[in-house]
């Protein structure tokens, strides 16, 4: 279990203070066991998130491509949206990097949500490019 210096500091404050409030001396183990029950209910977080960008992503690919393409070159189309869809979401992870909320506690996790990202990001475009009648 990965613990930040912020958890621990509000476990270590929530346990002092239930300390001098008059509680029993195991209130900062009760406190801890606290904290564990409440960090149960974000067990399956990464897999719901990339979950729901996976159907969204499909919902988008369908709605992009219901009908016939209306560009000449398809081929060049459907790479140049590819790229471009995955240049938004490198941008999106160097953003989530630098904020400090892009690890993950297994690398399952973290190429599941990479990969979920990267195709929400390459369908919303082609979305946006197909539909939107901007670039045609």
């Amino acid at each position: 279990m990965s613990w930040s210096f912020f958890d621990f500091l509000d476990v270590f404050v929530d346990g002092v203070s239930s300390l001098s409030s008059g509680a029993n001396p195991g209130g900062f183990e009760n406190e801890i066991k606290k904290h564990n029950r409440k960090t149960r209910k974000y067990k399956y977080y990464t897999e719901k998130v990339s979950l729901r960008f996976i159907v969204t992503a499909a919902f988008f690919f369908f709605i992009a491509f219901q009908g016939p393409l209306p560009a000449e070159n398809h081929t060049q189309t459907i790479i140049i949206g590819s790229l471009i869809g995955l240049a938004i979401s490198f941008l999106l992870f160097f953003i989530l990097h630098v904020l400090e909320v892009y690890y993950f506690k297994s690398l399952f996790k973290l190429i599941l949500f990479s990969c979920s990202v990267i195709v929400f990001m390459i369908s919303l475009v082609f979305c946006i490019y197909f539909k939107s009648g901007i670039f045609i």
